[in-house]
């Protein structure tokens, strides 16, 4: 393994070598010296009833070169940073994670009690072909018997296991392996990563090992001002705010490393930008003013939600992307459908679940452009901010979207035209446009900064059945409001002071719509508006070589709460530990809506109340905590089993 990695990082250094050969002229080696800065850390996190969750070792190292000046430049500089990472927990715990993981699974049914069978049966076990056809005598349908080896009930678990009971609602098997291990549900170039791209992510056909690598270039304007090129890999950082993104959305973000409580620095997937800075100065009344326009010509790329193999999966979003994947791809159980939602029932391939990923391909259309003005005028900073861009995270769109493929489970024939709210998906990343803006102000009668950062988008998707497509569009609308504060606490510390820093950050979805229906509500997922409030406190001791905090995060609607004490040592300028405990309280997961109910196959489907009079399709609006209720719980919400202590040693060099 080690030689394998070496290979490949040796051919990278290479690459990256003769790349920027060609942007150093002779000469310009003489303009100043290369300074080095890098660390090597090692991250072990425990978590309750699991073990092990992480144990990364990194290496990063970064440089910085000031150049020779060239031409109408008069300041050149580069830029660049590598980071490698092994990450042995795919080794060392591997029965939760690895090779191991997963195992046979049983399906929740909760009418056959009532006929004298069992409330569960395995993968494969539920209502099949034999049972309709002698119940319906429809011959010809395409429900299964036995899954067979194509699609066997071993290296599994059921969606959302850790968080909830089945309940009456619906579930069904996910494979949790690596793909190199279990291909079933992976799917292609997204969210299937194999064992060694879980182990070291960096190494990856996007060369994440190339963290940044880019020039800066400046010219002196005759009015004065400064012209400020900066092309090359490299993060741009628009937003103020700590944990949730509003205007910081140029880069997608790698929420695998660890949810969303690492550092944005840390997480933010670097792309291929120009950024060019019309740097104004003092002006036109503004005691700054910069004008810049950013300009992503790198090939599209989602955030990465996590692998249904890895311990961090924000939402449990893989794990469900896989398993509906893998219902379409090979069929499966699934719980409490048939029989008005009370038997479990053995979906063939092509009947429901995520047909194809739409990933961009690179083309002018799909780069994504920006712009930003940003000044400070005495004690007050502001940005004006607009972006259009590709959503980071997928939509998936059902129902008539897809024109081919399609088995009606009944008859076995081909649905060549569509099916109004069948729930079958194309994946795709919508284009999306953001205007915005920021104001900081010092507020020196009260010494506080307060921060204010909004955001309005258009072209946003979301879950839908109230929609024959299963999505609909929303503008929406998000904010965050936050002050920080330096606060004299004698009790605990009489020569240093502690920060506090607390923000509220909203979202409202302004086309939303629900309304009561039979069985319980229909409509958006997500809720309408909802609120996550942050603390975090801060204080220093030992000369600022001890420091404790505690972050708090709670989410309003979903009454879900994470709190993360932690305490940093720095043994000296070289050695830094820091201990971390990361505790999740509240409701957990939330019911909404899951479309077992929407009729898509009258009258085989009809549940025979007033929204299917007639044989309509559409929701009667029975729900379960799957799969969309996890855009109820949040994050937070749905990572309420994900308790953990987390060590971190790092040696900065």
């Amino acid at each position: 393994m080690s030689k394998k990695i070496t290979t490949r990082l040796s051919s990278l250094t290479v690459a990256v070598t003769a790349a920027l050969a060609g942007l150093t002229a002779p000469g310009i080696s003489q303009a100043g010296d290369t300074e080095w800065a890098g660390f090597v850390e090692n991250a072990t996190y425990v978590r309750d009833g699991r073990g092990i969750t992480k144990f990364r070792n990194t290496g990063q190292a970064e440089w910085s070169r000031q150049l020779a000046p060239k031409g109408i430049f008069s300041e050149v500089s580069f830029h660049g940073t590598l980071r490698a990472t092994y990450d042995g927990v795919y080794d060392l715990n591997e029965d939760e994670f690895g090779d191991d993981a997963g195992h046979s699974v049983m399906i929740e049914s909760i009418g056959l009690p009532a006929m004298g069978g069992p409330g569960f049966v395995p993968h494969g076990g539920g209502l099949g072909h034999t049972a309709v056809a002698g119940a319906f005598g429809l011959t010809n349908n395409a429900f299964v018997d036995d899954y067979g080896s194509s699609n066997p009930n071993s290296g599994m678990i059921v969606l959302g296991e850790e968080l909830h009971a089945q309940d009456g609602g619906v579930a069904f098997g996910v494979p949790a392996r690596p793909c190199d291990v279990d291909s079933r549900g992976c799917l292609k170039g997204y969210l299937d990563q194999d064992t060694n791209d879980l182990r070291h992510p960096e190494f990856n056909d996007r060369w994440d090992v190339l963290r940044e690598a880019y020039i800066d270039a400046t010219a002196d304007l005759e009015s004065g001002s400064q012209l400020n090129f900066r092309i090359g890999r490299q993060q741009i950082v628009w937003g103020r705010t700590d944990l949730f993104r509003v205007l910081d959305v140029i880069n997608p973000v790698d929420y695998s490393r660890n949810n969303i409580y690492d550092e944005l620095e840390d997480i933010r997937i670097p792309m291929w930008i120009l950024q060019s800075e019309l740097r104004m100065g003092p002006t036109a009344g503004f005691d700054d003013l910069n004008w810049s326009v950013t300009w992503n010509f790198d090939k599209f790329r989602p955030s990465n939600l996590g692998s249904c193999s890895g311990a961090y999966n924000i939402l449990d979003g893989a794990c469900f992307f896989r398993g509906m994947k893998n219902l379409w791809d090979n069929g499966g159980t699934v719980a409490n459908f048939a029989g008005n939602g009370t038997l479990a029932t053995n979906f063939g391939p092509h009947q429901i679940g995520i047909r194809n990923v739409e990933l961009p391909s690179w083309s002018l259309a799909n780069t994504q452009l920006g712009t930003k003005l940003e000044g400070v005028y005495k004690d007050l900073t502001f940005s004006l901010n607009a972006l259009t861009y590709r959503s980071q995270l997928p939509s998936l769109r059902g129902g008539t979207t897809i024109k081919d493929q399609i088995i009606n489970p009944f008859t076995g024939e081909l649905q060549n035209d569509g099916v109004p709210y069948l729930i079958a998906f194309d994946m795709v990343f919508p284009r999306v446009n953001l205007v915005g803006g920021s104001l900081d102000y010092y507020a020196e009668g009260i010494d506080t900064v307060i921060r204010l950062e909004g955001a309005y988008t258009q072209g946003e998707e979301f879950a839908d059945t109230l929609s024959k497509d299963l999505y609909s569009e929303s503008d929406v609308f998000r904010y965050v409001i936050g002050a920080d504060k330096n606060v004299m606490i004698p009790a605990l510390n009489r020569t240093r002071a502690f920060l506090i820093s607390g923000q509220i950050f909203g979202e409202h979805l302004l086309d939303h719509r629900a309304e009561p229906a039979t069985l319980g509500e229909r409509g958006f997922a997500a809720w309408k508006s909802n609120n996550i409030a942050t603390l975090l406190m801060k204080g220093w001791w030992m000369n600022d070589r001890l420091s404790p905090q505690v972050i708090m995060a709670h989410d309003f609607r979903a009454n879900a709460t994470a709190i993360a004490p932690s305490i940093e040592w720095l043994a000296d300028d070289n050695w830094k530990v820091t201990l971390t405990a990361n505790v999740k309280l509240g409701d957990g997961a939330r019911k909404t809506d899951d479309c077992r109910s929407c009729n898509p196959y009258d009258p085989f489907t009809n549940f025979g109340t007033s929204e299917h009079a007639g044989g309509v399709a559409g929701s009667a609006g029975l729900g379960g905590f799957e799969p969309t209720g996890r855009f109820r719980s949040g994050p937070i919400g749905m990572a309420q089993r994900e308790d953990e202590i987390q060590l971190t040693v790092r040696y900065r060099f």
